[in-house]
């Protein structure tokens, strides 16, 4: 009788193909390798593999996420991957059933995203920008002042992922560009259209490292490199998490609270803002790279509350 695969060849497999058929990024994979990691370690505890765990044993697995703790949101999570992960067996002939098929996760509403508002959005923009222009900071001081205020500036044009935004390419400073090819989730390319301060900001950024690096004549200058916000570390461009910290020492500095700004928020703030001024919901769901327009669909109190105030100034016969 032929051995049955251990979890942990069974989620290489399945991540291999997550990667190879869907486009999965690292990131992606990451959140499915911890999730089914914890999912294995519960099984391991019950005497149970993916192989031959059934319905009831994930069931209790999802009563133990309750038991410890987990959100709606994350248990939602986990069941997702247990029900990819299946499927895949599934079709893989790896197992002739799929336990999770029937599984209902919890009921969770879904939660109006944070926004900053347009006056918080300019405060952090007239903060950042004062920053860069400082007079007498070091040059190193100066570079990393100009790199966040250029972050800051095309993040609020284009509502890019944080992934996206640190990963631009050097080209994408081009000054007389006007579109960008952005590599979003699954591999998929989408152009998005920048404003005149957010080319400004790059070119003047850009402009800067160059400076540094002819004055420095260091190889492994800021502006060596394919990335447009290099860095020394293994990825070879700025990280999502020193950027979070940069901003929100930014939103501090800006009269902010730290807790309510992220990279995240700043990509809501855009997609709101836009629809707050009349953008279609369509277009906004191509400007932030959703597949799906359910996805942008979370924005619709945005829309709603802009109907009403329509309806509320200029119906003939609105209340005066």
């Amino acid at each position: 009788m032929r051995a049955k695969p251990s979890d942990a060849k069974l989620t290489g497999l399945f991540l291999d193909m997550l990667a190879a058929e869907q486009g999965a990024g690292p990131n992606t994979l990451d959140a499915y390798r911890r999730d089914l990691t914890d999912f294995s370690e519960f099984l391991g505890r019950v005497g149970h593999t993916f192989a031959d765990a059934e319905t009831q044993t994930l069931r209790d697995y999802l009563a133990d996420l309750d038991t410890r703790g987990f959100k709606s949101t994350s248990v939602a999570r986990r069941l997702s991957a247990m029900r990819h992960l299946y499927r895949f067996l599934l079709n893989e002939r790896i197992r002739g059933d799929d336990p999770a098929a029937i599984l209902s996760g919890p009921k969770r509403g879904r939660g109006l995203p944070k926004v900053l508002s347009i006056a918080d959005v300019d405060r952090m923009l007239r903060r950042a920008k004062e920053l860069s222009d400082a007079e007498d900071a070091s040059t190193s001081k100066r570079l990393r002042a100009l790199r966040l205020y250029c972050l800051l500036e095309v993040l609020y044009a284009t509502g890019l992922r944080v992934s996206e935004l640190v990963a631009l390419p050097r080209s994408a400073a081009k000054r007389d560009a006007r579109m960008i090819v952005v590599r979003g989730k699954g591999n998929k390319e989408r152009l998005v259209p920048l404003n005149e301060a957010s080319r400004q900001a790059m070119a003047d950024y850009l402009s800067a490292t160059e400076a540094a690096k002819t004055e420095k004549k260091k190889k492994d200058s800021l502006a060596a490199g394919k990335w447009l916000f290099p860095s020394f570390g293994e990825s070879g461009h700025l990280t999502r998490q020193h950027f979070a910290r940069d901003l929100k020492e930014l939103a501090v500095a800006s009269g902010l609270q730290a807790r309510l700004v992220s990279p995240h928020v700043l990509r809501h703030a855009f997609a709101s803002h836009l629809l707050h001024n009349g953008a279609d919901l369509r277009i906004v769901q191509t400007l932030l790279g959703h597949t799906d327009i359910s996805t942008t669909q979370i924005y619709t109190h945005v829309v709603e509350e802009r109907l009403k105030s329509l309806v509320r100034d200029l119906h003939p016969l609105a209340e005066k």
